[in-house]
């Protein structure tokens, strides 16, 4: 007991000891010290998240292009704090013609914005001008909320649906992706208190994990895909339609549920004038839905480990790329599972629509029609795809934390990529898409730490730090641990943070704890620096059976490379080493490698760890 007492001691000591290695904003500090997070990288015991139950019925004009609808929150105040006020968050606020937004807009995008009807907080009516509203706005509560305590939120609401469509709005006249619908609390945490910071259409999304139950009123002839559980396809598909929906969750086949043709003939969806579709979902940070007359349908199923999840396709007749979706899903879905990150799809459903926003949300992804490219198309897909582990399986706060999510979503949808097009042409595409446009820009914004705060970057800034260093940054990491390893700690991060808001200092602690490694100076040197890649050979020399090669980090950052050897004799042999190289100098290494034959010269080559200047990585002898 006494030596087991000891060792736990000692543990413990050494993670506090690693962890003050690495800067700490001061507000985080103070989590620390509160113990609502633990130096291990788990929730500390003090950890809390409030949570909202809603019951949401909307309507959507398809004449008038209006969602209209009521909402019951039921709003769990789990802090230790007593709330004075209410932060209501309503993001389609960013189509008002006076919000912030981080890019030019055209009318088409324009809108007047939301206007509530009524608000009641725990019976009380509250007079709000919503016109004066932006994307997220505090009511000031007559009663506070008491800490660990309920309160009942009740809104009536309605707003436009924008002409011109992104990750929301009017794909075409008569089909509408309807997303960030409905007013809802914002984020009370533990680090910062209420979440308001404004959406500017960069920065994405920073949700509590709810549970959310939504009927949703259509015309008839109108068909609704949306996030959950669907609960009543018996009293809104007609019969033949109904057969073929509730086949496709047993198919491994794709099942055509309706084509462009059946859409338009008004025999899909039983012949009310107005349609209620409901459906349910718990514990996500999100709820969307799309409706369309004319789309058309596919749907299949995959089966997984614990359940046959149904995979669903709804896009415009004559798109080449999205008739595959729904094989691409299953393979999708099935993949992320058993590889990378190796954790079982966690939902029912995954639904596809074609739009123009090459965008996730919880059990959909919004994506834009590539018919030419069907390698773009797909890794596309599997990006978008990718996201349901971050930062909906983890709840990631994007709008800060932007690469804790599109780094990884990068990093999956690479690894998959390798597997659907193999190696060759998966490394060209990441190099391409992802690593060129940055590595061969010099310019300042390009190298700014990637633990600045995603709000506070924009441009070249936000996306490279975003999703390429990022993404580099895990798969540096993985090179560093090996993939057994990597898989061991990574499954230890996502397991502490599964349905709670993890911030990089959790990921960071998770990691080192999961490895049983104190990996600070990795994560140091890939997120706290200016670095970027460039490594330089300064001297080769051989004497005899031994072979010296002297290199210089230029640029900084912790890479893998293989060193080429290029002998007299024409033959080549290829060697690799990992980040632990610079583990112990960063600015320097000395590689000294047994030989047998004459060196002609050395190549250092990063592939996708793409280099600033190439032409200074090979030396002759």
């Amino acid at each position: 007991m006494k030596r087991f007492l000891s060792g736990l001691l000692v543990a413990v000591s050494w993670y506090h000891i690693s962890a003050q290695q690495l800067y700490m904003p001061r507000n985080i500090k103070k989590a620390y010290e509160n113990g609502t997070r633990d130096i291990s990288g788990a929730p500390g015991k003090n950890y809390w998240q409030n949570k909202g139950v809603y019951n949401v019925e909307v309507k959507v004009d398809a004449d008038s292009k209006t969602v209209s609808g009521k909402e019951t929150i039921a709003y769990s105040n789990n802090s230790p704090n007593n709330l004075n006020d209410l932060a209501i968050r309503f993001v389609n606020n960013l189509h008002k013609p006076q919000a912030p937004r981080s890019g030019f807009v055209s009318k088409d995008f324009l809108s007047s914005g939301l206007h509530i009807r009524s608000l009641t907080i725990n019976g009380e009516k509250y007079t709000v001008n919503s016109d004066e509203w932006g994307t997220v706005e505090k009511v000031k509560l007559h009663s506070a909320i008491k800490a660990k305590s309920k309160a009942e939120i009740k809104i009536e609401w309605e707003y436009p649906l924008s002409v011109q469509s992104g990750r929301e709005g009017q794909i075409d006249p008569e089909t509408f992706y309807v997303a960030y619908s409905y007013p809802r609390i914002s984020v009370y945490d533990d680090y910062n208190g209420w979440d308001m910071l404004p959406h500017s259409d960069r920065q994405e999304f920073y949700n509590d994990f709810n549970d959310y139950t939504f009927a949703i009123s259509v015309p008839r002839n109108y068909v609704v895909w949306a996030t959950g559980e669907f609960l009543n396809p018996d009293a809104v598909l007609q019969p033949e339609f109904l057969k073929r929906y509730k086949a496709s969750l047993r198919s491994d086949k794709v099942i055509h549920i309706a084509n462009e043709k059946e859409m338009k003939s008004g025999k899909v969806t039983r012949g009310n004038k107005w349609n209620i579709w409901k459906f349910r979902a718990g514990h996500i940070p999100d709820f969307c839905f799309a409706v369309s007359n004319h789309y058309v349908w596919d749907g299949s199923s995959v089966q997984l480990k614990t359940k046959r999840a149904s995979v669903q396709a709804a896009y415009r007749s004559g798109a080449k790329d999205f008739e595959h979706y729904t094989e691409w899903m299953q393979y999708n879905l099935d993949w992320f599972s058993k590889n990378w990150p190796g954790v079982e799809y966690p939902y029912n459903v995954m639904t596809a629509v074609q739009g123009y926003a090459d965008m996730e949300y919880p059990m959909m992804i919004n994506d834009t029609s590539i018919p030419d490219d069907f390698q773009d198309a797909r890794l596309t897909a599997d990006h978008e795809i990718a996201h349901t582990y971050f930062p909906f399986y983890m709840g990631i706060n994007e709008t800060r934390y932007a690469y804790m999510d599109e780094g990884w979503a990068t990093t999956l949808e690479y690894l998959i990529g390798i597997d659907e097009n193999g190696e060759a042409k998966a490394k060209e595409f990441y190099k391409n898409f992802r690593v060129k446009r940055w590595i061969s820009d010099p310019s300042a914004e390009q190298d700014q730490p990637i633990i600045t705060m995603s709000t506070q970057v924009s441009g070249a800034g936000y996306g490279n730090n975003s999703y390429v260093k990022a993404s580099l940054s895990y798969l540096a990491l993985k090179d560093y641990l090996g993939d057994a390893l990597f898989k061991k700690a990574l499954h230890h991060y996502m397991n502490n943070w599964n349905g709670k808001h993890p911030i990089p200092w959790d990921y960071f602690n998770s990691m080192n704890t999961g490895s049983g490694k104190n990996l600070n100076w990795f994560f140091e040197n890939w997120f706290y620096t200016n670095n970027y890649i460039d490594l330089k050979i300064k001297d080769v020399s051989q004497s005899n059976d031994l072979l010296r090669v002297n290199i210089e980090n230029v640029g900084g950052f912790a890479v893998p490379f293989d060193a080429i050897l290029s002998y007299t004799d024409n033959t080549t042999e290829k060697l690799h080493f990992s980040p632990a190289l610079w583990e112990k100098d960063e600015k320097q290494t000395y590689l000294t490698v047994p030989v047998s034959k004459k060196i002609k010269s050395v190549t250092i080559d990063g592939g996708i760890f793409m280099d600033y200047t190439p032409e200074d990585n090979t030396k002759n002898l």
